[in-house]
């Protein structure tokens, strides 16, 4: 039994450690600033944000385009009568996880992400379409944040998509 103590002590050892590096490598970097405020994102996701969409944010894409290379945008499939919508395969799949946890966690603090999971719901979404719906409302606060260089503001950013889908 205390084999088995002192190997449980030497794994959270180790998670402590390396959430004091990434804490660190965080406060250095400058998309950092700009993301911590989102809500309930943690450190952890945090920096798989930064790492994986902070790249894709580098290149220049539009909101459009960063959600479909992330895997939040549906793909149409039309033949003759038959018309089909359906998930996005080919895509960044490690952004994608980062961003589908960040908005699956996002809808228990923000009002405006619970709003909108529940009306994507009551629209008779699936709990995961819900989520890349709401994960692509997150992926254009995040590039509206990265394009003007403002760190996010609930007051800000989303009363400019209430405008946008008004």
């Amino acid at each position: 039994m205390t084999v088995q103590v002192g190997q449980v002590r030497a794994i959270v050892g180790a998670i402590k450690s390396l959430e004091a590096a990434i804490n660190q490598a965080l406060d250095v970097h400058p998309y950092a600033a700009l993301f911590r405020a989102l809500p309930r994102v943690g450190t952890v996701n945090l920096a798989q944000i930064i790492g994986e969409i902070g790249p894709m944010l580098e290149r220049g894409l539009n909101a459009d385009q960063l959600a479909a290379e992330v895997g939040m945008a549906p793909v149409t499939r039309a033949s003759g009568k038959v018309h089909a919508v359906g998930f996005r395969h080919g895509a960044n799949r490690p952004a994608r996880k980062a961003l589908t946890h960040f908005a699956d966690n996002s809808r228990h603090d923000n009002p405006w992400a619970a709003d909108l999971y529940r009306r994507a719901r009551e629209r008779g979404k699936r709990h995961p379409q819900t989520v890349r719906v709401l994960g692509r409302g997150w992926l254009r606060v995040i590039h509206a944040c990265f394009r003007d260089g403002t760190p996010y503001d609930p007051a800000i950013h989303h009363a400019r998509q209430g405008r946008a889908t008004a």
